[in-house]
């Protein structure tokens, strides 16, 4: 039996990844950073780590969804969490040996963005922490949905949807 978020994330095109020449000229020097080379920005010091609005949250060199606000809690790391991805589809995960321990790193599977990192010790059911770095993210506020393409990902934040994180916030 398929979800909601399932029947949502069929009917999204997946889309691709612009060439570096144009993400040059679209992104950040932060966002270029971040998505391109596996960079990470400031804890406490970005754009989405205290936004509690409803929405979604999207790749920013894509435009592909990828989180929803009901699955956003305070993690108190200083980086927007979450507890799952809108679609396990829509992120893929590897090792990371960046540091002198291995960590799980999160990238979209559209445009093959890095967008942070997995941890096994967010909130239950899912007990999941996608610590993602806002450089990687454009927030899509509930009202704007609609209107920016991303209305079939309402039903999202309709009453008894089986949101899991949304009492964690």
């Amino acid at each position: 039996m398929k979800t909601d978020r399932q029947d949502t994330a069929a009917s999204a095109q997946v889309p691709s990844k612009p060439s570096a020449e144009e993400l040059r000229r679209r992104l950040t020097d932060l966002q270029f950073e971040v998505t391109q080379r596996e960079g990470t920005e400031p804890a406490f010091n970005n754009e989405y780590w205290d936004e509690h609005r409803d929405g979604i949250y999207v790749d920013v060199v894509s435009g592909q969804p990828l989180f929803s606000s009901t699955d956003k809690y305070d993690s108190g790391t200083g980086w927007p969490s979450f507890s799952r991805p809108i679609d396990e589809s829509s992120v893929t995960t590897k090792k990371d040996w960046k540091l002198l321990y291995p960590r799980t790193e999160v990238r979209s599977t559209g445009a093959d963005s890095h967008l942070g990192h997995l941890f096994t010790d967010g909130p239950q059911p899912t007990g999941q922490r996608y610590c993602m770095n806002s450089a990687a993210l454009r927030f899509i506020p509930k009202e704007d949905m609609e209107r920016e393409g991303y209305g079939d990902y309402l039903r999202l934040f309709e009453e008894g949807s089986g949101q899991g994180a949304a009492e964690a916030k």
